[in-house]
């Protein structure tokens, strides 16, 4: 089916390499439209605002076809945005990315990729969020993109569902190939903690996040796929 109506969107920003990318190869499966925030909104999960009006302005985006707007609300924003007011009718698909840098095990519940993608499944539409290890290596991405497009957005629609993909961030030669079916894994990504930037006059401190990468491969798992080289697909349920 070439004839989708596609609605894109990250966190990373109108501007960043993923979603030029993903946009570019969603061309060959329908209209593409792009609603993205004007800066990086990563680690804002599912937010959207509430008490303040966004703002959305056409966008001079680098790939011919493609219908662009920035918004300076978060990616869950731009998903209602695109559906609700810019699209004149709905979409069939909503792709969010592509992050820079993994999207699995309990990151996913902070990444507003996957927010994005929670939101349009939250309004009723198939979607799928896809990240890729945080690196400059795009040939596993590259290889496998429009083959796991191809597939997932032919499958049914799964009510309370969201598909999420992680590329690795190996050269092709050492990618293994894909694995479907992947659940969260249970692990922690990043082990954080804070440092003391300043103590204030008032008793308080200045506290900045350090996050400090751990791997853990868990078996049947997508960030076991990813540690082992494996392109990760899998459903993540939604809270609705």
């Amino acid at each position: 089916m070439t004839d989708r109506r596609i609605l894109i969107t990250n966190d990373d920003g109108i501007d960043s390499p993923g979603i030029i990318r993903l946009a570019r190869a969603a061309l060959n499966f329908g209209s593409v439209f792009v609603v993205a925030p004007e800066r990086e909104n990563s680690g804002v999960s599912h937010s959207i605002s509430l008490r303040h009006s966004v703002m959305v302005h056409p966008y001079d985006f680098p790939v011919k076809g493609v219908e662009a707007y920035s918004c300076s609300g978060t990616p869950g924003d731009c998903v209602r945005v695109g559906s609700l007011s810019i699209m004149k009718e709905r979409p069939d698909a909503v792709l969010s990315g592509i992050n820079y840098g993994y999207n699995v095990a309990t990151d996913i519940q902070y990444s507003a990729t996957a927010g994005a993608a929670f939101e349009a499944e939250f309004q009723g539409f198939p979607a799928i969020a896809l990240s890729e290890g945080a690196c400059d290596i795009h040939e596993v991405t590259d290889r496998y993109l429009g083959e796991i497009l191809e597939e997932l957005m032919g499958r049914e629609y799964v009510p309370g569902y969201m598909y999420n993909v992680n590329f690795p961030g190996c050269p092709l030669s050492e990618c293994k190939g894909i694995l479907w079916d992947r659940r969260v894994s249970r692990q922690i990504f990043y082990k954080d903690h804070y440092n003391v930037l300043q103590k204030l006059p008032d008793g308080g401190m200045e506290l900045m996040v350090e996050g400090v990468h751990e791997p853990v491969s868990e078996e049947g798992t997508d960030y076991g796929a990813v540690l082992d080289n494996y392109v990760s697909v899998g459903r993540v349920s939604n809270i609705s």
